[in-house]
């Protein structure tokens, strides 16, 4: 399944496209507001529950120009950490997030599966770039993710998902989109429980169904890779 990504090409295909938010969001800028919307809505339930994720220090995965650290965390957190595998839209993000750019911490130019964080996150946020990885490097990411977390901390996932139960290739920018059983399994290689999963709505239709999951680490571990 993980043979139709090809990491340089994904790069190569992201450095073509402006440095935007209709960029970062191939062409569906549009749908911006209801998706903050939609995430703000998820992570406030899991604040309000108990042993819920502190607010101290969140990380934006695939952050692109910051659009999710300028209106979804910042609002929501001390500090945002930021990784980002392309240096344009790293050099864009300050401008991008604006006034709340003071809560910006350490900017990383990095891939994810790569990426080796501290262990010092109470929210860790994936959006619209797993897609991106293949299967074993997003379990071995999500493991480093995990390792990264704080006491309650919790690993969010936004994901296009296929309701066809295959995965669908995008040859353009060599990404996949898996389906809900694909994720379930990955979540479990990584050790991860789900503790709450809901899809987006008033998303225009036509475009694949969106699905947020708050994941925390299992009590075993023992079969980490």
């Amino acid at each position: 399944m993980s043979k139709s990504i090809d990491y340089d090409k994904a790069l190569e295909y992201w450095a073509e496209i402006p440095a935007t938010v209709d960029g970062v969001l191939g062409g569906f800028g549009y749908i911006s507001n209801m998706d903050i919307i939609g995430s703000t809505q998820f992570l406030n339930i899991l604040f309000s529950q108990e042993n819920g994720p502190g607010r101290q220090i969140a990380l934006d995965c695939g952050a692109g120009i910051g659009r999710i650290t300028k209106h979804l965390l910042a609002p929501h957190f001390n500090e945002v950490d930021v990784i980002e595998p392309d240096k344009k839209f790293l050099t864009e993000l300050l401008n991008y997030v604006g006034e709340d750019s003071k809560k910006v911490g350490t900017l990383y130019n990095s891939s994810l599966q790569n990426f080796q964080p501290e262990r010092k996150y109470d929210v860790i946020w994936n959006q619209w770039v797993l897609g991106y990885l293949k299967n074993e490097d997003l379990v071995s990411y999500l493991i480093t993710c995990r390792k990264s977390l704080t006491k309650n901390g919790v690993i969010i996932v936004k994901e296009n998902v296929t309701s066809s139960g295959f995965t669908e290739p995008d040859e353009a920018d060599s990404s996949i989109t898996r389906c809900l059983k694909q994720y379930i399994t990955i979540f479990k290689k990584a050790n991860l429980k789900r503790i709450k999963q809901c899809k987006q709505t008033n998303f225009p239709n036509g475009i694949y169904p969106v699905y947020m999951f708050a994941l925390i680490p299992n009590e075993d571990h023992s079969s980490d890779q």
